[in-house]
């Protein structure tokens, strides 16, 4: 009778079928999940020692915010929805400008500062989410995929200053395993058409493999197990203005997770209150504590994970657990970890290219959901977009700025939040004069 009316969500599947459906979620975020602190660290110049040491921080700290999401701890954190937790786009930027600015320890000083903050302002944050309608996180989020489409471009050219810049042979690399994505999407279905990503990886080392692109010399040095020390880095800094800018990060964050989780309690029968969601943007404020101590990213609710849990319409929060003990057992093999780092360029820009112009296109597909006639939110939108991308296509623009207005206002996305968020107070929460 108890079973009867337990809530699919709270269904316990068999082992089996709990464990596959784990692994294939583990799947359909990987790529996405690692390609964060691969391009941050090619971006900072981190060696591949120490990239490697990323992917494996990084997948610990979602795999235990994936964890914390599903099984939940009290009434305080987790939403206990069948969410899957990754590295976020979004970070990408503000932490290679905070790298170059003030060095990696202020990247991790002000990453845990931002977790804090996130944790404070979760209860009030999803009281006021009506701040954040589609015309801001559409916005926001077509910013974030345009803003990184040069990151990626960089991967696959390499530096201008080192020889075999733009070389043919790596850009038919690239765009042969964009061709491959693009195929397999378009031809493949169930699981493996979730995977061409991965797949286009996979396939485009093996490439890079016979035309000697790759150096995998570490990996037989790297352990089998093992964690990075916390604070790998050194003493975290706290420069104001880099807090500031990973504190923006954190609430684009939220208002892209706050879509996610909306959609899987829609997805699982099961809405999501305002106290569900608290719960979850905290476990979100939970995982930038982590990452500063531990070395890893800030972390949202993955979309494809969203998409995954409508498309096999299995509701169960356990199976989102499954994944997160995969990806914690995966954080701690080192050796793991410098296969992925030692990536080829051009594999890892090829990849990150289709992600991040994906990225663009869901904020773009958030958008047709904005009402544009006698609103003021095509001047939202325009002013957002022209703003967030102007220091992406004039790098230097800001350079005669202090250097803590160049972190905020050089990052494409802090500009293009504060800028969507203070222009809807502007046209739709404040009163127009009288004619």
């Amino acid at each position: 009778m108890e079973t009867a009316l337990k809530h699919s969500v709270d269904e316990v599947l068999p082992p089996a079928r709990l464990g596959l459906l784990g692994l294939q979620h583990v799947l359909a975020m990987y790529t996405g999940c690692v390609t964060v602190p691969l391009v941050f660290g090619a971006a900072a110049g981190l060696d591949t020692h120490t990239i490697g040491l990323l992917v494996n921080a990084d997948l610990l700290v979602a795999g235990l915010i994936t964890l914390l999401q599903a099984l939940g701890v009290g009434n305080v954190l987790g939403i206990r929805l069948p969410v899957v937790a990754g590295a976020t786009f979004t970070a990408v930027t503000p932490m290679i400008l905070i790298a170059g600015q003030y060095g990696v320890q202020a990247v991790y000083g002000s990453m845990l500062a931002a977790g804090v903050f996130g944790i404070l302002i979760a209860v009030p944050f999803a009281r006021a989410v009506r701040f954040f309608p589609p015309v801001v996180t559409g916005s926001v989020i077509t910013v974030i995929g345009l803003s990184l489409i040069g990151v990626a471009a960089g991967l696959i050219t390499g530096q201008e200053s080192a020889p075999g810049y733009a070389a043919p042979s790596k850009l038919a690399l690239a765009f042969g395993i964009v061709l491959v994505i693009v195929l397999v999407g378009r031809f493949a279905r169930g699981l493996v058409g979730q995977l061409g990503v991965l797949i286009g990886l996979v396939g485009g080392t093996i490439v890079a493999i016979f035309l000697g692109m790759t150096d995998f010399s570490g990996v037989g040095g790297a352990a089998w197990l093992g964690i990075a020390a916390p604070f790998h880095f050194g003493v975290p800094q706290f420069p104001p203005a880099a807090v500031i800018s990973m504190c923006v990060v954190m609430l684009v964050t939220f208002t892209e997770s706050t879509a996610s989780m909306l959609a899987v309690g829609e997805m699982t029968g099961r809405p999501v209150t305002s106290r569900d969601l608290a719960r979850g943007l905290a476990a979100e404020g939970v995982s930038g504590v982590l990452g500063g101590v531990m070395n890893g990213f800030l972390d949202t609710v993955f979309g494809q994970n969203v998409g995954l849990v409508g498309i096999t319409k299995v509701s169960s929060r356990y199976v989102a657990a499954v994944a997160g003990g995969i990806l914690v057992v995966l954080g701690l093999i080192p050796k793991l970890g410098e296969i992925v780092a030692a990536l080829p360029g051009p594999v890892v820009g090829a990849a990150g290219l289709v992600m991040f112009a994906t990225v663009a296109a869901l904020g773009i597909g958030i958008l047709r959901r904005v009402e544009f006639e006698d609103t003021g939110n095509l001047l939202i939108v325009a002013v957002t977009i022209g703003v967030g991308l102007l220091p992406v296509v004039a790098p230097k623009i800001y350079q005669s700025f202090p250097a803590w207005a160049q972190v905020i206002a050089g990052s494409a996305i802090t500009s293009a939040a504060l800028t969507a968020f203070v222009l809807n107070l502007l046209f739709h929460h404040t009163r127009r004069p009288q004619r």
